[in-house]
């Protein structure tokens, strides 16, 4: 405790604050990562005029709010004020329009990337590209504005996403970290910048609309992981910590995305490696060692914080129609005058899970409580059918939804891997999927036929992973890269579980899969029938 003082006192800390889709969160660590304080605000999106959104004073009354509770926490665990540290990041999710004009003034309310309202933008610029623009991405919100005539275009002098606007605040620096960055417009790896034949092909498209910009002016700047991106200023000391306790000056590191936090907060950054977040939604992410053949709708590319291409596979639905069948039997047994607390009642049903057939005897389901893009759904209907010869128990019962709920993810991955021949040495699994060892790691080793590595714990996900990135522009030796770092100063003496696929189970998965796909046509019965 002692020496945790002297550290905070010393500035000797690395603070990460990253802005979630319901939470904003800080941690504070010490120079050797370990976390030591941390702070947190909740806070939701709102719908307004049918657009995904928060407002300016929603982001500055939350970010002042998880601050002040960190210093709370920092004081009341150590008994000293933090006026410092030795280096900071934000962080939020990725994606998402926010523009400004000269003055600074927020043009149109911030379009988050919950938002699909891009799709003509989305499909026109993919090909013109010959590279998938998902929806959510910037320069297809950008692209639907100008397509809809919207009447602030013309006056935009930078736009961003909300990790690059805090930053811009707090600094006075238009940039932005190469991962957040790709989530914005397409990266060219070798220079860590955008793709310069794309840019072009982009100013030629607007050019008819005679707009005083071109896109790089309104771009902010992409910079890898390690960079320095400007440090504290008087004003943004002030945002930041209205009791002007917390001094200026300090150095901040380029702004990143979720996604790339994701990546150093699970030691994920290096080719043919990988991770999986897999919770109400699923996502995946490997680094490749090739280019893509060609552009995939179910893919979309991003890049780690240090610029390597990923492939990300990101569906909407994962665990939701699960838990309410896991609901279902704590209803029962209650019913039957059982009260089952949550980790006996989940441990059960998904370790009885792991006795049923490999292929779930037949058995299928679709977990589709919103649409899922990557199987072509807009809508969706959650849905169990079964054959009458089918093996109807417990164990396949459970084990199919477990299967179910990764489902679109293989079709994603088995797309790059069979398709693409894509390899990943592995992937760290988060998220609450994994939270009964055995069961969660093994059903996902065997869609993906990869092994599943877990942590002993997840640190602290992206502020963590925010503050690690913090760490290594301030910390890191000549020449070190980030995997190096990672491995060197931040995993080296982690605890990590790996669970290795099973042959049965890939063979399994497989088998169920063939059903799974031949039985799309009865979700789509669904979502027609049942308005």
């Amino acid at each position: 405790m002692a020496d945790i003082k002297q550290a905070i006192i010393n500035g000797k800390t690395l603070l990460g604050i990253e802005f979630g889709s319901t939470r904003i969160k800080a941690v504070l660590t010490d120079f050797e990562h370990n976390p030591i304080a941390q702070g947190g605000h909740g806070w939701e999106n709102r719908l307004e005029n049918g657009i995904w959104t928060y407002t300016l004073e929603d982001i500055w009354t939350g970010l002042q709010d998880c601050y002040a509770k960190l210093a709370e926490d920092v004081e009341k665990q150590y008994g000293v004020k933090l006026e410092t540290v030795g280096a900071m990041g934000f962080s939020a999710m990725m994606h998402g329009y926010m523009a400004f004009d000269k003055e600074g003034n927020l043009l149109v309310p911030f379009r988050t990337w919950r938002n699909t309202i891009t799709e003509e933008a989305s499909d026109k610029l993919t090909e013109l590209f010959g590279y998938h623009i998902p929806q959510r991405w910037s320069i297809a919100h950008l692209y639907q504005a100008i397509l809809n005539g919207e009447e602030h275009v013309g006056k935009i002098d930078f736009f961003t996403t909300l990790a690059g606007y805090i930053h811009w605040q707090l600094t006075g620096e238009k940039v932005l970290g190469v991962g957040d960055a790709s989530g914005m417009f397409p990266i060219d790896s070798a220079s860590c910048d955008y793709n310069e034949k794309m840019v072009g092909q982009f100013d030629e498209l607007i050019a008819p609309k005679g707009f005083s910009w071109k896109l790089r002016d309104i771009l902010p700047v992409s910079l890898a992981a390690g960079k320095s991106a400007g440090s504290l200023t008087q004003e943004g000391a002030k945002k930041l910590d209205p009791t002007g306790t917390l001094k200026a000056g300090i150095p901040v590191c380029p702004p990143e995305g979720d996604a790339g936090t994701g990546m150093a907060a699970t030691n994920s950054v290096g080719v043919r490696t990988g991770n999986i977040s897999a919770g109400t939604s699923v996502f995946s992410m490997v680094v490749l060692e090739h280019d893509l053949s060609k552009a995939y709708p179910e893919l979309d590319l991003v890049t780690t914080p240090s610029g390597e291409q990923v492939a990300m596979v990101h569906c909407n639905n994962c665990t939701s129609d699960l838990n309410a069948y896991v609901g279902l039997f704590r209803e029962f047994a209650k019913a039957a005058g059982n009260e089952i607390d949550d980790d006996t009642l989940y441990g059960t049903l998904y370790r009885k899970a792991m006795e049923g057939d490999a292929d779930c005897g037949g058995l299928l389901a679709y977990n589709y409580f919103s649409g899922e893009s990557i199987t072509g759904f807009n809508e969706g209907r959650p849905l169990f059918v079964r054959r009458p010869d089918a093996k109807m128990n417990l164990a396949n019962f459970m084990r199919t939804h477990l299967y179910t709920a990764l489902g679109a993810l293989k079709v994603g991955n088995d797309i790059l891997m069979k398709e693409e021949n894509v390899k990943a040495d592995f992937f760290f699994g988060q998220g609450g999927f994994f939270k009964i060892r055995g069961v969660g790691d093994r059903v996902m080793a065997a869609a993906l036929n990869t092994p599943i590595k877990l942590m002993e714990t997840a640190g602290e996900g992206g502020p963590w992973g925010e503050a690690i990135l913090a760490g290594y522009m301030l910390l890191k030796e000549e020449g070190e890269t980030l995997e190096q770092y990672l491995n060197n100063k931040v995993f080296k003496s982690g605890k990590v579980e790996t669970c290795e696929p099973v042959a049965e189970d890939v063979k399994g998965f497989d088998e169920f899969m063939k059903d799974y796909n031949a039985g799309l046509s009865i979700e789509r019965a669904a979502v027609d029938s049942l308005k």
